[in-house]
């Protein structure tokens, strides 16, 4: 009996593995999954110009498959993986373990914390260029099919990115259960074109060997390292596999890429590989000359929905990456939809979402062919590779305590080829890698400007905001006039009263006769239970300090939390009709704490956020927000 129920113990945790493996494979391998469509062209058609002979063809395919091998399979599957907060991946989730507010140290880190910022930044720009150039490079197999549709290329791009974009409120719920299906069909295709094209040209599985790369560097070094630029496209989407783990775990993100997704790419690699080989002018399309002549058109089809499925993913990381952002006080408040009333990680950000589309029917306006987009390509992603590599180092060695040798060990192998990579993508600046750069420079801007904003505002309101015991002894010795009901009291963390309650008191002079001073916190963890919630602490005289937590990858809902409070009976009951919400609307003036311009760009931030009334989810017909003067 006992062998009968732990094998079907067993059993159970294996269907529950395959069946997130498959949910993983529709979500995180979309990226990498569609780099096929154009990442072996862009190595010989990009900034090194590559001759097609044997010796490149070969030397070119040791270079894509060691890129997998060591930097997807080895650096992000089997090391950067281990790094989980509470088994949240994500480049702000490493930054969350490495403590970046000095908790754990007496110093602070703010270059960890600028080097984080400016590394998540990077990931926006590449959440409009995946979604321009997969799009893009998927409608241009209709050239293959016939020169006479090149004029529908841009047309038909710009309309699927305007409905996949205009869909995003629905949410991606009721069609990401087809995700998985998809891209298992996908990676299967992937695989049979592959050995189609290999078994016509087999010698090109003698690229395995790394002395083909290594001869090709050694051929011509200079050329070789421009190369890499668009060597680089094929593991572009490791990032992402990190980001999304969360989602599913790191062992089903394991299964699905060694059990399906490397040896999918792998083969089609070498199958274009063995096409170019074989035939040399079609290197300008290899991946679709793999194809019979009648299957163009189903592939184009294809193509384009996984491209989209591909798009998705990235733009859902955008909006996570912004609710995390938010929660960690490095974005002023945004409207977050929640799609889902079961999956906490489906979520609509309007502002966001159409930001992105604007940038991305920008780029495939501007540069019209996913050739002149790859140039745009890559660059963010190297840079947040190296990111990544810098911040898992200091991880390893003060989170993990691993041996000093086996740090500078994995630093000295991982942080050159990164650089190596960061290094070709950098002459793609002028080609129009300068785009992502740009845009994270924005954003980082905004989001360093918006923090130090709120530090200035927090430091200047808690110099005249009073503790909590004078006020109260105050109350003992001029009592005001208390009236019936409970007024709920925004108040940032400390034991002080806040801003907002000394400015109702002097202006109404009366108080209700229950006060709950309500602080919200944002823990350095995705969740924290229901359970684990709330804290309350009776003050004396019917004031309540409630301090509630949220996870960085939750949205604060206070009316739920209230509902919450009241059923754990911790204080008296709350009636809908007699409590009151009071929220804070900070008011800046000029003062030493931030240069004009920053101040302005904060003013300006700061006057477009979502006020606290939507943020927090406030009773709208029962919340009054207080205008607050602050000199920063």
């Amino acid at each position: 009996m006992a062998n009968n129920e732990a094998e079907a113990a067993q059993a159970g945790g294996s269907r529950r593995l395959a069946g997130l493996s498959l949910a993983a494979l529709g979500i995180v391998y979309g990226d990498i999954g569609t780099s096929p469509l154009y990442a072996l062209r862009q190595c010989f058609l990009g900034a090194g110009r590559l001759p097609v002979n044997p010796t490149t063809v070969l030397g070119v395919l040791s270079l894509v498959f060691w890129a997998l091998v060591v930097v997807i399979s080895f650096k992000y599957l089997t090391i950067v993986m281990r790094a989980d907060n509470r088994g949240e991946g994500g480049i702000l989730a490493l930054l969350a373990l490495l403590d970046p507010h000095g908790r754990a140290s007496r110093r602070p880190l703010p270059w960890l914390l600028l080097l984080a910022v400016f590394g998540a930044a990077l990931l926006y720009g590449d959440g409009m260029i995946t979604p321009a150039i997969s799009v893009l490079s998927a409608m241009e197999g209709l050239q293959v099919a016939g020169p006479t549709m090149k004029d529908f290329v841009l047309p038909l791009t710009v309309g699927v990115l305007i409905a996949l974009f205009m869909l995003q409120s629905r949410g991606s719920g009721r069609i990401g259960r087809w995700f998985g299906p998809v891209m298992v069909g996908w990676f299967v295709v992937l695989a049979v074109l592959g050995v189609r094209g290999i078994l016509a040209e087999p010698d090109v599985l003698r690229a395995v060997d790394p002395g083909y790369a290594v001869g090709l560097f050694m051929a011509d070094p200079w050329m070789s390292f421009l190369l890499l630029g668009g060597v680089f496209l094929v593991v572009t989407g490791g990032e992402t596999l990190y980001a999304d783990m969360g989602h599913f775990g790191r062992n089903p993100i394991r299964l699905a890429w060694f059990g399906l997704v490397l040896p999918g790419l792998l083969l089609n690699y070498f199958g274009q590989g063995a096409v170019i080989l074989a035939h040399p002018a079609l290197v300008h399309h290899p991946f679709y000359a793999l194809l019979p002549a009648w299957g163009v058109y189903p592939m184009v089809v294809f193509a384009t929905v996984v491209t989209v499925i591909a798009s998705q993913a990235v733009i859902s990381g955008a909006f996570s990456l912004t609710r995390q952002a938010i929660q960690m006080g490095q974005s002023p408040p945004l409207s977050v939809v929640q799609t889902s009333s079961e999956a906490i990680g489906q979520i609509y950000l309007p502002v966001v979402n159409w930001v992105l589309l604007i940038g991305t029917v920008t780029l495939v306006l501007g540069f019209r062919t996913s050739s002149n987009l790859a140039a745009a390509y890559g660059i963010a992603i190297s840079a947040t590779m190296v990111i990544t590599t810098l911040l898992i180092v200091r991880v390893m060695r003060r989170r993990w305590r691993w041996p000093l040798a086996a740090v500078v060990a994995f630093g000295a192998v991982i942080l050159p080829i990164d650089l190596i990579f960061l290094g070709a993508n950098l002459f793609k600046i002028v080609s129009g890698g300068w785009v992502p750069l740009v845009i994270a420079a924005v954003i980082t801007v905004l989001m360093t400007s918006w923090r130090r904003g709120q530090q200035l505002v927090h430091a200047q309101r808690a110099e005249v905001d009073m503790p909590i015991e004078a006020f109260l002894q105050g109350l003992t010795y001029e009592p005001p006039v208390r009236v019936r009901g409970t007024a709920v009291f925004l108040t940032a963390p400390g034991a002080h009263a806040s801003t907002g309650l000394l400015h109702h008191l002097k202006l109404n002079q009366v108080l209700h006769e229950r006060v709950l001073l309500l602080t919200v916190h944002t823990e350095d963890v995705p969740s924290v239970p229901a359970s684990e919630r709330l804290q309350v602490d009776e003050l004396g005289q019917g004031f309540y300090r409630v301090q509630v937590a949220y996870g960085f990858m939750q949205s604060p809902n206070l009316a739920v939390a209230m509902k919450l409070l009241e059923s754990l009976g911790t204080v008296p009951e709350l009636e809908d009709e007699t409590t009151t919400f009071y929220a804070d609307r900070t008011h800046l003036q000029v003062g030493p704490g931030l240069r004009r311009w920053r101040l302005r760009l904060y003013r300006f931030m700061s006057h477009n956020a979502l006020g606290s009334v939507d943020y927090y989810r406030l009773p709208p017909g029962r919340s009054v927000e207080l205008g607050i003067q602050v000199e920063v």
